[in-house]
C-alpha cells in the first residue's frame, strides 16, 4: 500500500485541525476516530489518530492478524495527526493504533475517539456507526425547552448500573432491561431525575467507572451504544431527566488507554510535579494543551448531543482547581499561588461550550471546597457550571446524625452553619455513593440511636430535614429503603428487605416525601435565595429542635408556605411555641412520625388556631406537640378557605378582609390535642361577639383602623418594613395532593 494511494491533502482538514490545536474543536469526534467516507470512489473508513511524539503508527487488528508492518498509517501534512483509509470495514471491526514511540518501543493503542470497545479484560476498540439511531424524545426536549430549571423540583436518584438490581445468577441488566425497571421505580418513587456513575469504557470493576480508557466509547458491560441510547430514550420516554457521571480529573495508567499515548507525556502533564495524583494511582490531563482541550469539551458535547444525556456531573473538581491537591511537593503558578490557572481556564471554556450549543443541560461540579463562584457564569469570573454539590452540607448533617442525641446541643451548629452560605451558589444536597462505602457505613447505619426504631425514626427526620432545607436534592440508591450495609458494587441491593415490615414502611415514607416535595413548590421554587426561605428558630439547641418557613413567591401577592419543625432527640415536646407569620389555621400535612412509616402515630396536630402573642419576630404563634426524633409540615390554611361549607372543595386563593379575618376568629376552633382552655375561649369569643354587635358602625370602622395601627406599628418595628394590610393580605395556596 503506498504513501500516495493513502494520503490526504489537508486541503479539507485545515479549519478543523486549526481548532483542534487551538483548543476549541468541539466536534473533534467528527473528525478523529473511525469514521465512513469515500476515496477514489470507493467505499471505506478513515482512521485518524493524533500522536505528536509517535515515530510511526500502524492500524492493527483481526482484520491483519495483528501485523503492524500491513497497514501503516500516514502523516498528514499536519505532522502530528496519522490517517489511513481502509475498505470493507464492517460493524464491530476491531482494532488498535500499534504506536512506534521516540524510545523505540511498540505500544498498542485504543483509539482515544473509539466509539465501542471490548469487553474487559480485552481493551481494543470497536467500529460502531452511532448515526444511526431513531430517537422518540422529542417531547422530553420540548418540555426542557419550557422549564427553568432553577424554578423546577430536581430529585436526583444516584445509581450504579451494575449492582442496582442483577439477574440471579449475578450477572448485570443490560441497558434496555435497566431503563424498563428503573423508569418504573423512579416513577412510583418520585425522582425525576437519574444520575449514573460513569458508563464510558473502563477495564477495572472496582473503579466503578472513574478510571477511564475509552471517553467515547459507552461500557460494553451493558451492551452496544445503540443500547445505550435506547436506555436514554426510554427514560425521556418516562418524563426522567438523565445525568451521567464524568471524569475528565484523571485518567489511568492501563497500557491501552491515553497513558502516555505516543510513548510520551501526550494527554497527561510532563511536569513531574503536576503530572500524577498519587493517592489515586493516575495521571492527569495537561489542560495548557489545545489538543486535550479540544478533546475533553468535544466529549462532553458527544454526550450530550449524540447521546441525549441532560447533563454532566463533574467528577474530582478540586483535584483540578488546586496546584497542591493532595500533593506534599508542588510548583506554585506564576503569580506565586495554588491555584491551577489552566484548568480553571479549561473549565470556564468547557462550560461557555456546552452552554451555548445546549442551554438547556445540567453542569453539576463535585467541588469539595470553598471555591467562589462555581456556578457563576465564566465571563463574570466564575467557573460556569450551573450546580454544584453542597458537600459542607452533606459532612456536617452526617456528623450531627453520628452523634449521640445526648450530645447534640453541641453540635448544633453543624446544622444550622449550611444556611450561611446556603445561595451562595446553587447548589445539590448529595447523598452519594462516596458515603456508603469503604467502612463509613450505610447511611441508615449511620443514624446514631440506642435502638433500631431509633435509627429508622432518626432517618426519617434527617431526609424530611433533607428534602426541606434549600438546594436540589441527590440520594443514592438502597438509602430509600434502609439497606443496612455497605454499598457493594458486586452485587445487587438487599430488595429482600422489603420483606420486612420497617423496611417496607421506609421504603412508603421516601416514597410519599419525594411526591410531596414534587407537589410543593415552596420546596422548590425560589430555594437559589433567600426569598424562598425565614428562619422561625434556628438556637434551639438545648433541645435540638429547628423551625424555618419555606416559601414560594411566584405570586408575590398569596406566596404559599410550609412552615418545617424538626426535633432531632427522642424526646417529645409538649406546648412547644414557635412564632408563625399569619393569623389564622394552620394544618399539620405531614408528620415522620406517623405510625404508616413505623413511628409512633401518637401525635396529630390537626389544625392549630395561631394566637396574636408575638415570637419569633412574628406576629403570632401556635403550640405544638412534638414527638421525639421527628420532623412535621405545616400549611397556612387562609381565613376564607375555612368560611366554606363542609364539603366544599377549599378555596385557596382569596384574602380575607380584615372583618372577614375578624369573624373567622370567632368561627374557627383549636383543634390541636392538649388544650385545656378550650370552652372558656369559645364562651369568650361569643360574649365578644355580642359585645360587638351592639357597637353602631362607626365604632366598628374605628376598631378596625385601630387593629390596622397597631398591625403597621408592629411591622415597622420588622426589617422586612411591609404593612399590616399586606402582610394578612399574605395567604399559601392550599396543596391538592396534600388535603
Amino acid at each position: 500500500m503506498s504513501e500516495n494511494k493513502n494520503k490526504s491533502s489537508i486541503g479539507d482538514y485545515d479549519f478543523p485541525l486549526f481548532v483542534f490545536h487551538e483548543g476549541s474543536n468541539c466536534e473533534a469526534f467528527n473528525f478523529f476516530g473511525a469514521h465512513k467516507g469515500v476515496k477514489d470512489g470507493r467505499e471505506g473508513v478513515y482512521f485518524r489518530v493524533w500522536a505528536p511524539n509517535a515515530k510511526s503508527v500502524s492500524l492493527v487488528g483481526d482484520f491483519n492478524e495483528w501485523d503492524r508492518r500491513k497497514n501503516p498509517m500516514y502523516r498528514l501534512d499536519d505532522p502530528t495527526v496519522w490517517e489511513i483509509f481502509v475498505e470493507g470495514v464492517e460493524q464491530y471491526f476491531t482494532y488498535k493504533y500499534s504506536v512506534e514511540t521516540s524510545h523505540m518501543s511498540i505500544v498498542d493503542k485504543a483509539d482515544p475517539y473509539g466509539t465501542h470497545m471490548e469487553l474487559r479484560p480485552s481493551t481494543a476498540s470497536k467500529y460502531f456507526d452511532i448515526d444511526g439511531y431513531e430517537w422518540h424524545d422529542k417531547k422530553w426536549y420540548d418540555h426542557k425547552k419550557k422549564t427553568n430549571v432553577y424554578k423546577s423540583p430536581m430529585n436526583i436518584y444516584e445509581a450504579h448500573l451494575g449492582s442496582w438490581k442483577q439477574y440471579k445468577d449475578g450477572s448485570p441488566f443490560d441497558y434496555v432491561k435497566f431503563a424498563h425497571e428503573m423508569s418504573d421505580y423512579l416513577k412510583d418513587m418520585g425522582y425525576t431525575h437519574l444520575e449514573l456513575m460513569p458508563l464510558a469504557e473502563y477495564p477495572f470493576d472496582g473503579s466503578w467507572g472513574y478510571q477511564v480508557i475509552g471517553y467515547y466509547a459507552p461500557t460494553s458491560r451493558y451492551g452496544t451504544p445503540e443500547q445505550f441510547m435506547q436506555m436514554i430514550d426510554i427514560f425521556h420516554q418516562n418524563g426522567i431527566g438523565v445525568i451521567l457521571d464524568w471524569v475528565p480529573a484523571h485518567f489511568p495508567k492501563d497500557s491501552a488507554g491515553l497513558f502516555e499515548f505516543d510513548g510520551d507525556c501526550c494527554y497527561e502533564y510532563s511536569d513531574p510535579l503536576k503530572k500524577e495524583h498519587a493517592a489515586w494511582g493516575t495521571r492527569v490531563f495537561d489542560y495548557g494543551k489545545g489538543e486535550v482541550r479540544s478533546f475533553l469539551i468535544s466529549n462532553a458535547i458527544y454526550w450530550i448531543e449524540k447521546f441525549h444525556v441532560d447533563g454532566l456531573r463533574v467528577d474530582a473538581v478540586a483535584s483540578m482547581l488546586y496546584l497542591d491537591y493532595d500533593r506534599r511537593e508542588w510548583r506554585p503558578n506564576k503569580n506565586g499561588g495554588h491555584e491551577n490557572l489552566e484548568a480553571i481556564e479549561f473549565l470556564q471554556k468547557l462550560n461557555t461550550a456546552v452552554f451555548s450549543r445546549n442551554p438547556d443541560v445540567l453542569m453539576i461540579a463535585e467541588e469539595s471546597t470553598s471555591w467562589p463562584m462555581v456556578t457563576k457564569p465564566a465571563d463574570i469570573g466564575g467557573l460556569g457550571f450551573n450546580f454544584k454539590w453542597n458537600m459542607g452540607w452533606m459532612n456536617d448533617t452526617l456528623s450531627y446524625m453520628r452523634t449521640d442525641p445526648i450530645y447534640r446541643a453541641g453540635d448544633h451548629g453543624k446544622l444550622t452553619f449550611s444556611f450561611f452560605y446556603a445561595f451562595s451558589e446553587n447548589f445539590v444536597l448529595p447523598i452519594s455513593h462516596d458515603e456508603v462505602v469503604h467502612g463509613k457505613a450505610s447511611l441508615f447505619n449511620k443514624m446514631s440511636s440506642g435502638t433500631m426504631e431509633g435509627k429508622f425514626a432518626s432517618q426519617r427526620v434527617f431526609a424530611a430535614y433533607m428534602i426541606a432545607h434549600p438546594g436540589k436534592k441527590l440520594n443514592f440508591m438502597g438509602n430509600d429503603f434502609s439497606q443496612v450495609i455497605e454499598w457493594n458494587y458486586e452485587k445487587e441491593l438487599d430488595w429482600m428487605l422489603l420483606g420486612f415490615e420497617s423496611h417496607r414502611k421506609m421504603n412508603d415514607f421516601y416514597r410519599d416525601l419525594n411526591h410531596l416535595y414534587k407537589d410543593l413548590p415552596a420546596f422548590w421554587h425560589d430555594d437559589d435565595s433567600w426569598d424562598g426561605f425565614k428562619w422561625i428558630c434556628a438556637d434551639d439547641y438545648t433541645q435540638s429542635v429547628i423551625s424555618f418557613r419555606r416559601i414560594d413567591n411566584s405570586d408575590p401577592e398569596k406566596p404559599e408556605e410550609i412552615i418545617v419543625v424538626c426535633n432531632f432527640v427522642p424526646v417529645q415536646r409538649n406546648d412547644y411555641k414557635i412564632g408563625v407569620p399569619y393569623e389564622g389555621t394552620y394544618e399539620q400535612i405531614f408528620s415522620t412520625d406517623d405510625i404508616k412509616y413505623g413511628g409512633s402515630g401518637e401525635v396529630d396536630n390537626g389544625r392549630i388556631k395561631a394566637k396574636e402573642y408575638s415570637m419569633h419576630g412574628c406576629d403570632y404563634s401556635i403550640s405544638l406537640t412534638i414527638p421525639g426524633l421527628s420532623a412535621m409540615f405545616f400549611r397556612h390554611v387562609p381565613a376564607k378557605a375555612r368560611r366554606k361549607k363542609s364539603g366544599d372543595k377549599i378555596d385557596v386563593t382569596g384574602t380575607a378582609s380584615v372583618k372577614e379575618t375578624s369573624s373567622s376568629k370567632a368561627e374557627t376552633t383549636n383543634e390541636a390535642p392538649k388544650k385545656s382552655s378550650k370552652a372558656a375561649k369559645a364562651e369568650k369569643t361569643v360574649k365578644t361577639e355580642k359585645a360587638a354587635a351592639k357597637k353602631p358602625a362607626e365604632a366598628k370602622a374605628a376598631d378596625v383602623k385601630a387593629t390596622d395601627a397597631k398591625a403597621s406599628a408592629n411591622e415597622n418595628a420588622k426589617p422586612s418594613a411591609e404593612t399590616a394590610s399586606k402582610k394578612k393580605s399574605r395567604r399559601s395556596k392550599t396543596d391538592k395532593s396534600a388535603e
